[in-house]
C-alpha cells in the first residue's frame, strides 16, 4: 500500500498560550519552555534548526545544539570555516527554530549573530570531552574527504600531538544570536494554534501580540 501523506493528521490540545501567559523578556520565556522540555524528557530538547543564506541569497539550514542563554543571547559552537560559519560571517543574520512535538510547541528566533569572545569559546571548549576536542582539530568541516580513514588518521595525529591538553583550534568557537523577533507557537485543536510574537518598540523594549495561525 502506498502512503498518502495528505491523510496524516494530528490534533493538538495539550495547552494554550496567550500574550498574558508570557514573560516580559523572550529569552526568559524561551528558558522557561526549555526547562519544561528538559523536565518532560523530550528528545534532544536543545536541538535547534539554524538557517543562514549564501552570497546568492539561497538559504541553508542544519541542526545545532543550543549551549547557553546568556544576557538575552542564544549561544552555539561550531567550526568557523564550515559552510555555515562562512555564511554567518559574511551575512550575520540567522533564523533558528526549536520544535518539541511531545509538547506541541515551536519557537522561532530571528536576529543578528556574532562571534562570542575568545575566552568564552576557550572555556566551553575546555569543558568538552577529550575525544570531542580532538574531533574539532581532525575535521575540516564541510570539506570533501576521500574516506572515513582520513578523519581517523587526522584524529590519531592530533591525539599524538596533544596527548593530555587539547587547545581550542583558532577556527573553532561560539556564536551568539541576539534576537530581534521571537515567536512562541502552541498547537491547538482544529489548527487554531496559539502564536505569540515578541518584537521591539521604538525605545528598544519588547512588546507582544497574538498572530493568526
Amino acid at each position: 500500500m502506498s502512503l498518502n501523506l495528505a491523510d496524516i493528521r494530528k490534533d493538538y490540545s495539550q495547552k494554550e498560550l496567550s500574550p498574558d501567559d508570557c514573560l516580559a523578556d523572550p529569552a526568559a520565556q524561551l528558558e522557561a519552555w526549555l526547562n519544561e522540555a528538559i523536565a518532560a524528557q523530550v528528545n534532544e530538547p536543545t536541538a535547534m534548526n539554524v538557517a543562514s543564506v549564501d552570497e546568492n541569497g539561497r538559504p541553508s539550514a542544519r541542526i545545532v545544539l543550543l549551549k547557553g542563554v546568556e544576557q538575552g543571547q542564544l549561544l552555539f559552537y561550531t567550526n568557523y570555516l564550515s559552510r555555515k560559519g562562512r555564511q554567518l560571517d559574511a551575512r550575520p543574520y540567522v533564523a533558528a527554530t526549536f520544535f518539541w512535538p511531545e509538547l506541541e510547541r515551536q519557537i522561532r528566533v530571528e536576529g543578528q549573530v556574532r562571534h562570542v569572545p575568545e575566552e568564552v569559546s576557550d572555556a566551553y571548549f575546555a569543558s568538552r570531552p577529550y575525544t570531542s576536542r580532538l574531533g574539532a582539530w581532525a575535521s575540516e568541516q564541510s570539506s570533501e574527504i576521500g574516506s572515513k580513514a582520513v578523519l581517523v588518521t587526522r584524529a590519531a595525529m592530533f591525539g599524538a600531538r596533544h596527548p593530555l591538553n587539547v587547545p581550542r583550534p583558532p577556527h573553532w568557537g561560539g556564536y551568539a544570536i541576539t534576537p530581534e523577533r521571537v515567536e512562541f507557537w502552541q498547537g491547538r485543536p482544529s489548527r487554531l494554534h496559539d502564536r505569540v510574537l515578541y518584537t521591539r518598540d521604538e525605545l528598544g523594549n519588547w512588546k507582544t501580540c497574538r498572530l493568526a495561525p
